[in-house]
């Protein structure tokens, strides 16, 4: 496509319509910019690293490093959809139907050794994340028909795809240094291979598999940029590795890490009367959100049967007895997900769809299932542990399948019991306790399985690997769907080693809606293509999901703040411990 003339210059960009923010903004709303800067915090992860690499595949790195090492040309606000501002990048310039975009770089940004972030760095970082880098960043290379640089400071990409997205897509990946990496693989870093970065942290001590210490760098360029006014107040921020989340729990009530999310409701309730906090020098905090509840359950893999036939996917759903498991591991606390966007205005309504949403379905009707038109919910049970009504509608579909119960072993029409084995990470206590229910449940239609339980490094490993029957998996979701969703379940990404798409999902129609998503220049085009998605998914059991998580529960040492204004998307890793800051009384 040809360029568009007349675009101009702009401090931001949104998805739909104009950014919340105007040029003049001097600090984004749910953050201090008077906050005092000073102190120290410590966060805890499960399991351990290899790498603090993560912008390539090889390797588990700290998750939090993308987040606090490295920076983007754009930077979002989290009280919008949808919505960047200039960070590395001092203006964003694009064509009305979005088929190129420019940046013009800030003159004074810097990477921590103090070099200037150049064009050439944009350029190398898009290439060699493109064409070597992880899996995440392969995609939005295939799209991308030239980088060139059209000035000193200024470099645009043009785009091979009508995708609007594509413009604020750019905008995010992260800038790395070229000069770093030319004497040696970027690919096969090795653990002292530490990429350079142009954001407030570095790293500046790590001890293998066990701590990574990142230190406030104190000429960080950025300081007074009005995205960074009042983040990243604390000095010091030190992850520490603990083997399960018990562990974790307990250095937290021991004051050795300064906050714990919690993720089981009836826990929150009953397991926070320990003497820190009941004596002040800990507290307790609730935070709201309004994005999608995203999928949280056990995918199955549709790469290998039993689980390529939706009518065996549909009866281990039947069989997984939610009520009961929610009364007896969170005491019933938190609803389940009804769908992948549940509590937000993208998910599907109850009822038949509507005909802006079925218009959207019906071209590909022959390859959906059957009732993704119809008043679709999940199987509810009584609550009691017998769950009947479910138990006999999944035999029900075990024998449409072909499978029959034989000496009390559900048995395949070849002759081989069904069985399978559910894949967990060590120290993964809340599904192990969820999967240990539910494999009783599995008994009771004569399918055994095993659990297996395997350390950090060989889960993501397998993950990659896509070697799993039935795993664990959380999606959180945004309220701008859009290129990610490719990611998560498009055909393309089934077989890709290392993609989010666990499920193995390859639908036509998932790939044309995801496609709608980034094509649609109105709000209302949009919505109706998400509630579709939506549908879609849903209605293909690939995930047996579990319970919602609406509010953010996080303990934490009480001289530790945060702002009163609550950011939309609420307690994200850019939130915490990105706006927080340390305060003695």
């Amino acid at each position: 496509m040809g360029q568009t003339v007349n675009a101009e210059p702009s401090h931001g960009i949104a998805m739909y319509g104009d950014p919340a923010l105007p040029a003049d903004f001097t600090a984004l709303p749910y953050a201090n910019p008077d906050a005092p800067k000073g102190g120290r915090i410590v966060t805890g992860n499960t399991g351990g690293f290899d790498s603090l690499n993560p912008f390539v595949r090889k390797g588990t790195p700290p998750w939090q490093l993308r987040h606090l090492t490295h920076e983007s040309l754009m930077g979002r606000n989290w009280d919008e959809p949808f919505s960047l501002y200039g960070l590395l990048a001092e203006t964003i310039e694009t064509s009305p139907d979005r088929d190129w975009v420019a940046f013009t770089l800030r003159p004074e940004a810097r990477f921590s050794d103090g070099t200037p972030v150049t064009v050439e760095d944009v350029i190398w970082s898009y290439e060699t994340l493109g064409t070597i880098g992880h899996p995440r960043y392969l995609g939005l290379w295939s799209k991308i028909d030239r980088i060139e640089a059209t000035g000193p400071r200024t470099v645009r990409f043009t785009f091979n795809t009508p995708d609007r997205e594509l413009a604020l897509i750019v905008g995010l990946r992260p800038i790395l240094q070229k000069a770093q990496w030319q004497d040696r693989s970027f690919a096969d870093a090795t653990l002292s291979d530490i990429p350079l970065g142009s954001a407030p942290y570095v790293i500046s001590h790590f001890d293998p598999g066990r701590q990574v210490t990142l230190t406030r760098n104190p000429d960080y360029w950025g300081r007074d940029l009005p995205l960074r006014r009042g983040t990243a107040n604390f000095d010091e921020i030190r992850i520490d590795f603990y083997g399960d989340g018990d562990v974790m729990f307990e250095a937290f009530k021991a004051g050795a890490i300064s906050y714990y999310r919690e993720f089981n409701a009836e826990s929150w309730a009953s397991n926070y009367n320990f003497p820190a906090i009941t004596s002040g020098r800990m507290t307790k905090s609730e935070i709201p959100h309004a994005k999608p509840s995203g999928i949280t359950g056990l995918a199955m893999n549709t790469r290998r049967a039993p689980f390529d036939d939706i009518r065996v996917r549909d009866a281990l759903i039947h069989a997984f007895n939610f009520e009961f498991i929610a009364d007896t591991l969170i005491g019933g606390r938190q609803p389940r997900i009804s769908s992948y966007f549940s509590g937000s205005y993208l998910a599907m309504h109850d009822g038949p769809a509507s005909a802006e949403v079925a218009a959207r379905l019906a071209p590909y009707a022959g390859t959906l299932p059957r009732d993704v038109l119809d008043d679709y919910d999940l199987p509810a049970s009584d609550g009691s542990s017998r769950n009947r009504k479910n138990m006999r509608r999944a035999m029900q579909l075990m024998s449409a399948a072909g499978y029959e119960v034989k000496d009390g072993i559900m048995t395949a029409p070849d002759g081989t019991p069904l069985t399978f084995d559910i894949l967990l990470r060590q120290g993964d206590t809340q599904n192990k306790a969820i999967v240990d229910l539910y494999r009783k449940s599995l008994e009771k239609l004569g399918v055994f399985v095993t659990i297996t339980t395997v350390d950090s490094a060989q889960y993501t490993q397998r993950i990659a690997e896509f070697d799993f029957d039935m795993t664990d998996t959380r999606r959180a979701l945004s309220l701008s769907p859009g290129n990610e969703q490719a990611l998560y379940w498009g055909s393309a990404a089934a077989d890709q080693p290392g993609s989010r798409n666990l499920m193995g999902i390859r639908s036509p129609a998932i790939d044309a809606l995801v496609t709608q998503l980034t094509a649609s220049t109105r709000s209302e085009d949009f919505r109706a293509a998400a509630q579709a998605l939506d549908r879609a998914l849903t209605t293909g059991r690939y995930v047996i999901p579990i319970w919602s998580f609406a509010v953010g529960r996080i303990a934490h040492d009480a001289n530790l703040h945060y702002p009163d204004t609550l950011p939309l998307y609420g307690d994200g890793v850019e939130w915490l411990p990105g706006v927080w800051w340390h305060e003695a009384p």
